[in-house]
């Protein structure tokens, strides 16, 4: 006997679950990611530093967006440092810090986002190596701690640490505090750098530029014990 032909609902109910399905929502970020890429490539935001603000925007408009365009940019692998420079020539001290923080969190929760909802489903099986999965037990169960040491000693790139975040367990309010209070000294020393990029020899430009260098030596070395931590457990 022939069997019965796949009824219209039958078809279509298995497209939705493959078009659905973990490793497609994975597929959708990675397109997504190359694409954000591709255009940051091409329109090339760190000439912000040398060009400057288009200046048919002022005030707190300028801002807004700049945050907004911050949070996107950091989304899509612009390393944070040219745009918190950017965000101190442009708006100096106060405002600067005020712009590169919101667009901080929000370039932060947007990675979160994205590798929680399209990317988590299909990396957790793959964590099987026993530092993956050590790595993966100390952000799912100390998440505000870990972040914020991860933000305080920066070792792994914003956007990668996100990503990293997104695959674990790790809950939305613990991982948004923690990067809120743990990017405000790196993120101000870049600041203060941007707005005194002129007087080189100011005594603020020096301090945030010897402050920036010990925060990177000490991330350099929390990264190293941790590694060694993961790898013996």
């Amino acid at each position: 006997m022939f069997e019965p032909a796949a009824t219209p609902d039958g078809l279509a109910a298995r497209c939705t679950r493959v078009l659905f399905s973990p490793w497609a929502r994975l597929g959708l970020l990675l397109a997504l990611l190359a694409c954000a890429a591709t255009a940051m490539l091409l329109w090339q935001p760190q000439r912000l530093l040398a060009d400057g603000w288009p200046p048919q925007l002022t005030g707190p408009i300028a801002a807004v967006v700049f945050a907004l365009a911050y949070g996107v940019c950091t989304t899509a692998f612009v390393p944070r440092p040219i745009l918190n420079l950017a965000a101190g020539a442009l708006f100096a001290d106060t405002v600067g810090l005020a712009a590169a923080l919101a667009g901080t969190v929000l370039g932060a929760g947007l990675a979160f986002g994205l590798g929680r909802w399209l990317g988590q489903d299909a990396l957790r099986p793959l964590l099987r190596a026993r530092w993956l999965a050590a790595a993966d037990r100390q952000l799912s169960e100390h998440g505000f701690r870990s972040m914020l040491a991860i933000r305080l000693f920066p070792g792994l790139p914003f956007c990668a640490s996100n990503y990293c975040a997104a695959v674990s367990r790790m809950g939305w309010l613990p991982y948004l505090l923690a990067t809120a209070l743990g990017s405000i000294p790196n993120t101000a020393a870049y600041v203060v750098a941007g707005a005194r990029a002129a007087t080189p020899t100011s005594p603020a430009f020096l301090i945030s530029l010897g402050f920036i260098a010990i925060s990177g030596l000490g991330g350099l070395i929390v990264a190293w014990c941790k590694r060694k931590a993961l790898r013996g457990r």
